[in-house]
Order: C-alpha cells, then structure tokens, then sequence
C-alpha cells in the first residue's frame, strides 16, 4: 500500500522543482471557449479519435476547475473543451472538502495544471438548502455545514436583492479562502506565482461565465 504513495509523493516533488509559472493564457483560454459555446459556436475540439489515443497514454490538463456536480453545469461543455484538456472536481455546492482538495492537489502537483477555477451558478440547490436552514440527514449535512458561513453573510448583508445569487457569490469566496488556508500546497504554489486561482460564477439563463472577485 506505502509503494504507490511514495511513486506520488515523488511526482509531487519533481512536478513542483520544475514548476511552470502561471499565465493569462489559461483563462483566456477558458474564457474563449465559453464565448464559442454562449454564441452557439462550439468546436468541441479534442474529442475525436486521435485525441482519444494521446490522452490514453497521460494527461497534462491545462486548467482545473472545481465546480457543482449540478447536472447543468458541465465545465467541458460550457467552456468548449475536449478531452485531456481540464481537470475537473465536481462536489455539490463547489465545496473545498478535503477530498476536492486532494484532488486539486494532485492537478496541480502532479498534472502539472497551472490554473484553478472555483465555479458556481446560478440557482444552486445545495446553496439554496443552506440558507434555508434545518437538517437534510446523512452525508447531505456535512455540505450544508460547509456552504452555512456563505448564507449566514449573504443574510446579514443589508441588501434586499437575489439573496440565492448572493449566498452563492459568497460561497465561491468561502471556497477561496478554505482553498488558501486549508491548502498550504496550492496556496504555496499560488505564492509564487505558480498556479492562478479565481472564482467565477456560471449563469444558467445565459450560459455566461463571469468572475468573481475574493471579496474582503
């Protein structure tokens, strides 16, 4: 069991001694694609035979994103991607448990991806559960426990409007911050200008993609 641990561990190491530094091109790469598919445009590139058969042999995914698991959002689909070419951690409610953050951990370390999105949207569930409050029973708690301190602020902001979109906004910061905190391997990494990390927000009505910004 220890032999496949140590094999990472090494990767982890020698992915980071070479580590590349982050540049726009990854969101402008992700931001391209989802203007191709906002104005009905996809290409759907790399998700043909030949590209089937490189990735077989690795992958060296360009971006990560960590996104609801919400059947709607699909980030390959809504960023016009194919295969190989995202690492994607799917949790309800975008949470930064510590199986996503492992996960990232590995994108980044090992993958070698040099960007990280945190995506949520538009009419999330699992948002809207917690700012109704109660008890859902379960494994389902633990996720409303991780998105309560985004709805306990969203409710104590004096503005009256959308208070789902705000919840929602506000979890995508809480992610941030659980990311830097929790993380001291991609906020390291994020220190030296090795990985980018950013939140957005996907709009189901539109198909947008637009940021949002870490917040105070």
């Amino acid at each position: 069991m220890l032999r496949p641990i140590v094999m990472m561990t090494a990767l982890a190491l020698a992915a980071t001694s070479n580590a590349q530094p982050a540049t726009p091109d990854q969101l402008q790469r992700l931001m391209a694609g989802n203007a191709r598919y906002l104005s009905g445009q996809s290409t759907h590139l790399n998700q043909d035979h030949a590209r089937r058969a490189e990735v077989a042999k690795g992958q060296k995914p360009f971006a990560m994103v960590l996104s609801c698991a919400d059947s709607r959002v699909p980030p390959e689909i809504l960023f016009d991607q194919g295969l190989g070419d995202l690492f994607v951690v799917r949790v309800a409610g975008n949470i930064a448990d510590s199986n996503a953050l492992g996960s990232l951990e590995y994108g980044a370390q090992v993958l070698g991806a040099r960007f990280l999105m945190v995506l949520g949207h538009e009419y999330c569930g699992a948002v809207d559960a917690a700012l109704k409050g109660g008890r859902a029973g379960g494994n389902i708690d633990s996720v409303l426990d991780a998105i309560a301190p985004a709805a306990g602020r969203a409710k104590a902001d004096p503005a009256k409007t959308d208070l789902l979109d705000r919840a929602m906004v506000e979890n995508v910061r809480e992610v941030l911050m659980a990311i830097s905190k929790r993380s001291p391997a991609l906020a390291g990494m994020a220190a030296k200008g090795e990985l980018k990390i950013v939140g957005a927000r996907y709009d189901l009505d539109s198909g947008a993609v637009t940021p949002v910004t870490a917040g105070k």
